[in-house]
Order: C-alpha cells, then structure tokens, then sequence
C-alpha cells in the first residue's frame, strides 16, 4: 500500500470536518438545552416575582406607615422609665423617712407603757402592802376572837385518860 501524501492529507481533513460538525452538532444540543433552561428559568423568576414583590411592597408600607409609631412608642417608653425611677427614688426616701418615725414613735410608745406599767405596778405593791397589813390585823384579830370563843363554848378541859400516839404505825419504816 502505496499511499501517498495527498490521500492522507484528504483522510486527516475529512477526519477533522467530521470531528468539527460532530462538535457543532453537539454544541447545538447544548444550546438547544441551555434555551429550553433559560425559559424555565424566565418562568419560574415571573412566578416568584408575582407573588414576592407584592409581598415586599405590602413590607415596606408597613414599615412606612408603622415605622414613626414604633418610634413614638420607643420614646414614651423611654420617657416612662424614666419618671418611674424617679418616683422609686421619692417613693424610697418617704418610705425611709416614714420608717425612720415610726421607730421613733415606737419608741415613744414603748417608753410610755413601761413608765406606765412601773406606775401600776408600783401602785399595786402600795395599795397591796396597805391593805395586807391592816388584813393581817384583822385576820389575826379574828383568829384570836374564834380561839377565845372556842374556849369559852367548851368549858373546862377534860382530862385525858390515853395518851395520844405521836406517830402512825405505818411511819414506822420512814426515817427522818
């Protein structure tokens, strides 16, 4: 096989154009693909689109419309802090000072009862040793009245025939 060069050279092109329409063949598959994805691609944005943006704008006017008021509410609320402690701090210091009086007129209080009480209970021992001294007067007084009648009533003593006994039979194992 004698094959020259002109013949090679016509088997290398024809080689290579089949080789470079193969590739354009398959470039066109690609780009057919690749327009078919795009449409997709366009489709799916639109449908996004329709439902996201309306979304997005009914966001923003929100935030438009409620933005100021959420502002309004952030300085009220501030303010408001801020006049309650203050009114913690006046309420500390009457609340410090209401105690501090109430001790002092607990105090007071205390000092009154307890003079009052040694008061009375001074008194109760006086008017306790006033009385129980002319009661015990009394008392022996009556005792001495019961005791002379009492002689008087039983006449004259009889005499004893048994000496009484000093101490019971049943003390006899008790030593003291």
């Amino acid at each position: 096989m004698n094959v020259d060069k002109e013949t090679l050279l016509l088997i290398f092109v024809a080689c290579t154009g089949a080789a470079v329409l193969m590739q354009a063949f398959v470039l066109l598959g690609m780009l057919f693909a690749l327009r078919k994805a795009i449409k997709v691609a366009q489709v799916q944005m639109e449908q996004l689109s329709t439902d996201v943006f309306p979304l997005v704008k009914d966001t923003r006017e929100l935030l438009t419309r409620v933005g100021p008021k959420i502002e309004s509410v952030a300085t009220d609320v501030a303010v408001l802090v801020n006049r309650v402690r203050e009114q913690s701090t006046k309420v500390e210091a009457s609340a410090g000072d209401i105690l501090d009086r109430v001790y002092k007129q607990t105090s007071r209080v205390d000092m009154m009862l307890t003079h009052a009480l040694d008061t009375v209970d001074r008194a109760g021992a006086v008017v306790a040793e006033v009385i129980s001294v002319p009661l015990r007067q009394l008392a022996g007084f009556a005792a001495f009245a019961r005791a002379a009648l009492g002689t008087f009533r039983s006449g004259p003593p009889q005499p004893q025939t048994e000496p009484r006994p000093t101490h019971s039979a049943a003390d006899k194992d008790l030593f003291v």
